[in-house]
């Protein structure tokens, strides 16, 4: 609903009989005087509003805490914040579009202070009531009643009265409201005389007031939940009980609940009654929003792939040639929380607990009879973040033992967030047995019985520690079959949907040893070099580059832990420069911690790295970082052609990656692109001036081998236009396979058939859809705008959920916003998406803060995107649902907002800002159609068709009969 005014004025409870007026009046001063301001000596209602000081005690005071109105700002440290979305651009853009509001003196919206309500300030607030700080103002300070009670009733009279005629507030800041003028609120004694004493009166019925005596005002942009909206009639309306009260309701609130109330029991001819979609204005598109107006785009093909002479034909064919020919060799390396190094692994130690791990697998784990695992069979790999070693050595162990191996998150407690669906994945993979290292398995949650609880969602599984000590030496005469590359699935990598559901990716042997083959390729690697990994070793890139890719070229990975990270964002730097490493995989997350961090630390030279992979290059807010960072540390032998943004997905795996250039050779792509044209699924060039533009860097080139196309990202697969933004398709032989068991999705995306404008296919290959949002620019690069997860399209206008994030940490965000932890997503309202953004408040953030910070928000997003927000909702720091590594976990923040479970401490309703396609007025439908026939049939009593199965009962006491009944249970 648009706003949540205050609780209905409830009746007093009066005993059965009659009572004096004497008696009325002490009654009525007792059930009040815990809501009177009162000191000695003063008329409580000539107090202010505030008062500097704590307040007195009162009966809320332990339920209320006080916020000290002289607080200190708490300074935070500098590397606390993740910025991903970090523009300086786009933050003066931010900050001009909020100078506009400012110039034209709009007011801002404020709380809504509650008279008869009171709200205590928990950590966790029930979704149905506020739980923004009602301590301030006379409201808690208690007082004793020391008038007549006579005098009590007038000055109960006057001071609410007063306190209800100040708690309107101004409209917003992006359309003008004028008040009407109106009479002053009725008194205490009217809503008194309107009361049952015997029974409490339901709450008012907002829709039955009587809306065509109300004057014409603009509508507010903001409504509140903390009370009454500012925009309100002064028209009497009736409770249920047919009991007039008074109520302040914008028109357009009043509009929007008017048609939408329908009756409890509709006439029966209403059922006949078609589609409800057609009872809904129809949004009509604006004749002068741009359109694509150039040619249709070709496929566009990249390099051809290279022939190596001695490729290995699989890659356990690489590690077995490593592990025997150069089994000193160092593999990779591991760093505790301090940046030490724990254990090196050899290419040696690699091959040979391998080895052992797959002889266990497949003949001790099982009794003679009955295996437990045979070839082919999925294993769940379960490894934490700070242990590379171990996952490396079971991953390779599986492959080895034809084994699928199936990484996933370490599930912490029984009700992670996502650990349903991870159970779901599981379950569909048939998997029965889950790896995991000694101390892993010693975290995880116990029975009393000393085995792993069961999971919410998950299968039966059997955990096998892969430690040394648990692992059996193969005989002499067992050996693995060392097999050329085939079709069959080699791993399976999940990946989460937009809804929250966890897939599985199936990777062939053939698909993972091209893909190593064409990232050699790319990335120009060599044997010997070493690579620092800063990513999640078990999916995406860092298990493209750190475990698989490496192992074909024998590189050492050093592998930075997470938490390290956190401790220490310059230590993978550290890194670069104390092993002289040659490649790193970041995030631009990772580049900005550095940047706050390198003033502490100055010998430090990355002249040796010669490429800089920046895995998240396809966010186009990473520009900003990336630019950041080659200006800070060019002058300690950084070179610009070593930052190499790419761009991937869990589907097709790298689409393109930024080629290591040449000294003077480099090129890099950027364009200036208006927002307003990108919501319309066109490109239309801006300047840097402009409020409203996003800046966006290539991602370098199409894949060696690779076929990449432009479609239409909603049904048939059309070619776009080359001025246009579409849906990135590759086809190539390093891709993924399909949805593990869902054969349905799989042909939607992994044997898309690109067509032209006539419907006719442009190539016989078939592409796989990427998730990705782009399109092509001069010199085969690779432009990607946004990804199809954070695509919000609200009245046929596209909205990118990361966009809108960098716009709402562009307002203040170092003063309020904690960590930066912000969450966008859409939902369905109406057969429309609205938007909805949740943020983290500080725990130092008063009330007053929390609403001038969204107010700012709805306005700098309603001028840069020029689109409204459903609600913005605040919750207390560290309440959103997190993913393994600390970020905020959309999908299931989602589900807990449409659950009514996420306990916002703030809440701001804006549905009269966006909700532009509200039901037409009911109207005679010219005729009846085939559904509503049926639905009316069914309503009216009618049978439409029976079934009637054999009568059994004259077989009750024989076999036959038993036979019966059994089969139909």
């Amino acid at each position: 609903m648009p706003f949540a005014g205050n609780e209905s004025h409830r009746s007093l409870p009066g005993q059965a009989g009659d009572i004096t007026q004497k008696g009325y009046e002490k009654k009525k001063a007792k059930l009040l005087a815990p809501y009177i301001p009162q000191t000695a000596g003063i008329d409580p209602f000539q107090l202010e509003p505030r008062l500097p000081g704590p307040p007195q005690s009162s009966p809320f005071s332990s339920a209320v805490p006080y916020v000290a109105a002289s607080r200190q700002s708490k300074s935070r440290a500098s590397n606390s914040r993740d910025e991903r979305y970090r523009s300086d651009l786009h933050t003066e853009a931010v900050q001009a579009a909020l100078a506009k509001y400012k110039e034209r003196k709009m007011p801002m919206p404020s709380k809504r202070r509650s008279v008869l309500v009171h709200s205590s300030l928990d950590a966790y607030t029930p979704p149905d009531t506020s739980s923004a700080s009602e301590d301030e103002g006379s409201l808690r300070r208690q007082g004793r009643i020391t008038s007549t009670p006579k005098q009590g009733h007038l000055n109960v009279e006057h001071w609410l009265n007063k306190v209800i005629q100040s708690s309107s507030t101004s409209s917003s800041a992006s359309s003008t409201s004028s008040h009407v003028g109106g009479k002053p609120t009725a008194s205490l004694a009217d809503l008194m005389a309107h009361t049952h004493l015997e029974n409490h009166s339901a709450p008012p019925d907002v829709t039955t007031g009587a809306s065509e005596h109300v004057t014409h005002f603009e509508r507010p942009q903001v409504s509140s939940v903390r009370g009454v909206p500012r925009g309100f009639n002064n028209s009497s309306m009736e409770t249920a009980d047919g009991v007039p009260v008074n109520s302040r309701v914008s028109s357009k609130i009043q509009q929007l609940l008017n048609t939408l109330k329908r009756p409890k029991r509709p006439p029966l001819k209403e059922f006949f009654v078609d589609d409800f979609e057609e009872q809904l204005e129809v949004t009509l598109a604006d004749p002068n929003q741009p359109k694509p107006e150039g040619l249709q785009t070709t496929p566009l093909q990249g390099e051809p792939l290279g022939v190596v002479t001695n490729w290995p034909p699989s890659l356990l064919a690489a590690l077995q040639r490593w592990g025997t020919t150069q089994p000193k060799a160092p593999c990779l390396t591991s760093l505790d929380t301090t940046g030490k190094p724990v254990y090196t692994l050899t290419y040696g130690k690699l091959w040979t607990r391998s080895l052992k791990l797959a002889y266990t697998l497949l003949n001790k784990l099982s009794s003679k009879n009955d295996p437990q695992l045979r070839p082919g069979d999925r294993v769940a790999l379960v490894y934490p973040n700070n242990d590379p070693v171990a996952f490396i050595v079971a991953f390779y162990g599986c492959l080895l033992a034809e084994l699928v191996p199936v990484p996933i998150e370490v599930p912490l407690t029984r009700k992670d967030a996502g650990s349903q669906q991870i159970g779901f994945l599981l379950g569909s993979c048939g998997i029965s047995v889950a790896l995991t290292c000694d101390a892993c398995h010693k975290g995880l949650p116990k029975s009393q019985a000393g085995d792993v609880v069961q999971f919410k969602g998950w299968p039966r599984l059997g955990w096998f520690v892969t430690d040394v000590k648990n692992l059996s030496k193969p005989p002499k005469d067992w050996h693995p079959m060392i097999r050329d590359a085939s079709n069959n699935i080699a791993y399976i990598e999940y990946k989460t949907s937009k809804e929250g559901s966890s897939m599985g990716i199936a990777i062939s042997q053939a698909a993972m040893l091209a893909h190593c083959h064409v990232l050699s390729q790319s990335c120009r690697y060599n044997e010997g070099e070493t690579l620092t990994n800063v990513l999640d070793f078990k999916r995406d890139a860092g298990l493209w580059h750190g475990i698989l890719t490496s192992i074909m070229n024998r590189m050492h990975v050093i592998s930075i832990p997470y938490a390290l990270m956190k401790v220490n964002p310059l230590s993978w730097i550290q890194k670069v420069c104390a092993y002289k490493a040659h490649i790193a995989v970041v995030k631009s997350r990772d580049m900005h911690w550095a940047l706050l961090a390198q003033r502490d630390q100055r010998d430090v030279s990355l002249s040796s790295l010669r490429m800089l992979i920046v895995a998240d290059g396809a966010n186009p807010w990473s520009i900003s970082s990336c630019d950041a960072f080659v200006n800070v540390f060019q002058s300690r032998g950084l070179r610009p052609e070593v930052i190499c943004p790419c761009a991937s997905s869990s589907e097709a795996l790298t689409v393109a990656i930024r080629r290591p250039g040449n000294l003077g050779g480099h090129f890099s792509g950027k364009m200036v692109l208006s927002m307003n044209g990108l919501s319309y699924g066109v490109i239309r060039m801006d300047t840097e001036e402009k409020l409203s533009v996003l800046t966006v860097q290539d991602v370098g080139a199409v894949m060696p081998g690779a076929l990449v196309c432009i479609v239409k990202f909603d049904g048939t697969p059309y070619l776009c236009k080359t001025d246009e933004i579409g849906e990135i398709c590759v086809s190539s032989r390093a891709s993924g396979t399909s949805y593990y068991g869902l054969p349905g999705m799989t042909k939607t995306v992994f044997e898309a058939v690109p067509v032209n404008a006539g419907g006719v296919p442009v190539t016989e290959h078939v592409f796989t859809r990427t998730n990705l949002l782009g399109f092509l620019g001069s010199g085969n690069q690779v432009f990607v705008v946004g990804k199809m997860d954070g695509l919000m399209v609200v009245s046929g206008r596209r909205h990118n959920a990361d966009d809108v994030v960098a716009t709402a940490l562009a307002v203040e965000p170092m003063k309020f916003v904690y960590r930066g932890r912000i969450a966008v997503f859409s939902v369905n309202v109406l057969h429309d998406e609205r938007i909805v953004l949740v943020a983290e408040q500080r725990p130092d953030a008063s009330e007053e803060d929390s609403f001038q910070w969204m107010s700012r928000v709805l306005q700098a997003i309603d001028s840069i995107h020029q689109v409204g927000i459903y609600c913005l909702g605040l919750v207390p720091a560290n309440t959103l649902p997190k993913t393994p590594l600390g970020g905020i976990h959309l999908s299931e923040t989602k589900q807990r907002f449409l659950e009514g479970m996420l306990h916002p401490c703030n809440v701001l309703m804006c549905p009269h800002t966006c909700v532009t396609n509200l039901p037409k007025p009911r109207q005679k439908q010219p005729e009846v159609g085939p559904a509503s026939m049926i639905v009316g049939n069914l309503v009216a009593g009618k049978r439409i068709a029976q079934a009637s199965g054999r009568d059994v009962t004259q077989f009750e006491d024989n076999d036959q009969a038993r036979k019966v009944r059994i089969s139909m249970s």
